[in-house]
């Protein structure tokens, strides 16, 4: 904290840059939203608009760019979360072959093409290597936000991107290489190897080691130990394949990998996820405030034919590689487009490239700025080009070839998929439990959510269908899907939490009907005002149990109980005095009936003959001793003298005394009351 303080009275302008960073940022935002531009773009725009090339009101671009690259690596994990290695398995294909060849096709290419200017082929290559790569960041982001992810079109961006990110190992070798300066064949294939090694070494984790770790911190029921031990992970993983030359995007997404094989990989997601939101936000800034405005301005049809160049080069390219394997003109021309801008990692291998001589295209003086610039805004392009891509693949005609058809679709892997009209419960407690348990028998459907580890298992055993997650976030609520269901029951019987699940389904689904549980009367009301339609206070139903039971032992018709319930209900949800109707009911129903001692008589039960005189065990509960815990009221029972607390009371010992012995008839063991109660008959006398 101290150290904090110094570097906040040393270094004032570091905090006022990030303060004008981020209040920018969300003003963009803001108004791009209202004009129905994405936020990646709007970011990419802020940054631009408050870079030192505009404005000039943030200028310490290093503390923007360590940011920046603590969102990539935390955006990659959470897209790794997202696959696991079977997944992954199923497009080696698209990785080796796919993006294999578009990486190829690209580089020499380029190389071609610069040759016929007159241009050395050891720059064509390095230029090459830069217009080789996409942006992952900003592919999987839009991927994400169209629900594509496990799409054709998605799976075959993610598998180009992973060769992509494998081949950057390589290309940052070959660099200085290209430049004539160290390194040579062995080098390269050493440094492959470490890479090879490092990764193999990760997926043994995530198969043997990992699912133990992370099922002994979610014991703990912790979520700062759970967080802190996902974030270590993440970056503990990243830092250990960078050591190996691997780039730390492709180890945060292995780092994912690692967390996917786990059943807490959706929990790992929902906590992760606002810091993946603020930091990969960052990058997009990070990004914006390399464009020099002013060259952009002076140059624009330079820029722009630059741009036309990259985008021709590089759909076509991605075009063939998808064509040759088997897939549509629509996904193939799709993917082109969203996978036609040039990769955040260019701008390492740019600045890689001019401290060995080595510039885009050859060109010396402008080369650099004009490069960013082209790569800056066709960035700011790909959401634009992905609609267009959208639209292309939708002209398709119906005859796709097989490879062409989504057979996948976000969320498709359980959990709330191939729901609807169902019911999610919130919580897995007792009353979770059981009414997960009755919905289950009359076939009602239905989604646990639960952060307990000991209850998701206790569900999964007995074939309910389970999401391990913080029912407060709202990403596990879409995961259980909350847009489609038709109720969503809190379990929990905390009021704060209920308040934030309330809130984060309302923003998923504001016509979503929600059933909440609390403890008291007086929370009724302002768990009304955040959005729950209806609220079940245990103090009310409490008071409406003890009511029904007084008037069955005067024998009050069922309809007239039902109506005196309501009105209790009724009084507490108006804010009245419940106890105060509780009397009112009773009194008016004792005055309305008056039982006869021969009619009390007929009242009793048939069971009293195991009654006899009997001795009590104990002056108090002594299972509540031993537990520690506090009784309400005491019960003995007439078979065999057994003391033990009441069903207002926390534990019920009476009561699990009756079912573990099957002793019929308590009697009040409290001064002053003469009633006895039969649990078979269920009356009292």
């Amino acid at each position: 904290m101290l150290a904090a303080l110094r570097l906040t009275q040393e270094s004032p302008g570091i905090f006022s840059e990030i303060a004008v960073l981020l209040i920018t940022s969300t003003a963009v935002a803001y108004v791009c939203y209202r004009l129905g531009i994405l936020p990646i773009v709007s970011f990419l725009i802020a940054g631009a608009l408050v870079g030192p090339h505009a404005l000039g009101l943030v200028h310490d671009e290093a503390i923007i760019e360590a940011v920046a690259e603590v969102g990539v690596i935390l955006l990659l994990f959470t897209i790794g979360i997202e696959f696991s290695l079977e997944k992954l398995g199923r497009i080696k294909r698209l990785i080796l072959v796919g993006g294999g060849l578009q990486v190829s096709l690209v580089i020499g290419l380029v190389a071609v093409i610069l040759r016929l200017f007159g241009i050395d082929w050891r720059v064509g290559v390095f230029t090459g290597f830069l217009l080789a790569l996409s942006s992952t960041a900003i592919v999987m982001k839009l991927l994400m936000a169209r629900g594509e992810t496990n799409a054709d079109g998605g799976q075959a961006s993610l598998g180009i991107l992973i060769f992509q990110d494998l081949a950057v190992v390589a290309m940052v070798l070959l660099v200085p290489m290209l430049g004539g300066q160290a390194g040579s064949p062995f080098d390269l294939v050493v440094a492959l190897g470490k890479a090879i090694g490092i990764i193999v070494l990760v997926l043994i984790v995530a198969r043997r080691v990992m699912p133990r770790v992370l099922e002994a911190v979610a014991l703990t029921c912790s979520q700062e130990i759970f967080l802190l031990t996902v974030v270590a992970i993440c970056f503990g993983t990243a830092w250990l394949t960078s050591l190996a030359g691997v780039s730390l995007s492709l180890g945060a997404f292995l780092a994912g990998l690692v967390i996917s094989e786990s059943r807490f990989s959706d929990l790992a997601f929902g906590e992760i996820l606002p810091l993946q939101i603020l930091f990969s936000a960052t990058f997009f800034v990070s990004v914006g405030l390399l464009l020099d405005v002013g060259f952009l301005l002076r140059n624009p049809l330079l820029i722009l034919a630059v741009i036309t160049g990259v985008l021709v080069i590089k759909v076509i390219t991605t075009g063939i590689s998808l064509k040759v394997l088997g897939y549509g003109s629509g996904t193939a021309a799709f993917t082109s487009l969203l996978l036609a801008q040039i990769g955040e990692f260019s701008f390492v291998l740019e600045r890689s490239g001019r401290e060995v001589g080595l510039y885009p295209a050859g060109q010396v003086d402008g080369g650099p700025e004009t490069f960013i610039a082209a790569t800056v805004l066709l960035m700011i392009a790909t959401p634009f080009l992905a609609n267009v891509g959208e639209r292309l693949r939708n002209r398709e005609s119906a005859t796709l070839s097989i490879a062409d058809k989504p057979s996948h679709t976000e969320g498709g892997d359980g959990h709330g998929s191939g729901l609807a009209g169902h019911v999610i419960i919130a919580g897995y407690g007792d009353a979770g439990r059981r009414l997960a348990r009755v919905l289950a028998a009359r076939g009602v459907p239905y989604i646990v959510v639960t952060l307990s580890p000991d209850g998701a298992r206790e569900a999964e055993a007995e074939g309910l269908r389970v999401l391990r997650g913080n029912y407060a976030r709202q990403h596990e609520l879409t995961l259980a899907g909350a847009r489609e269901a038709s109720m969503l029951v809190i379990a929990d019987d905390d009021i704060e939490t209920t308040r934030r699940v309330v809130s984060a389904v309302r923003a998923i689904n504001p016509g979503l009907r929600v059933l909440a549980r609390t403890r008291f009367e007086s929370e009724i009301e302002e768990l009304h005002d955040v959005g729950a339609a209806d609220v079940i206070a245990e103090e009310v139903e409490g008071i409406v149990a003890l009511l029904t039971r007084v008037l069955e032992s005067f024998g009050v018709d069922a309809q007239d109980i039902r109506k005196d319930q309501q009105t209790l209900r009724s009084d507490a949800h108006a804010g009245s005095d419940p106890s105060a109707a509780f009397r009112a009911a009773v009194d008016a129903s004792a005055s309305l009936i008056q039982l006869s001692e021969e009619q009390r008589n007929t009242k009793r039960c048939s069971h009293t003959g195991e009654t006899t005189a009997v001795t009590p065990d104990a002056q108090g509960c002594s299972e509540c001793i031993a537990l520690g815990d506090r009784w309400v009221h005491l019960r003995i029972c007439m078979t065999c003298g057994h003391v033990a607390c009441c069903d207002s009371s926390k534990n019920k010992h009476a009561t699990s005394h009756n079912r573990t012995t099957g002793h019929p008839i308590i009697r009040s063991f409290q001064p002053g009351e003469e009633w006895a109660w039969c649990y078979r008959d269920r009356r009292m006398f």
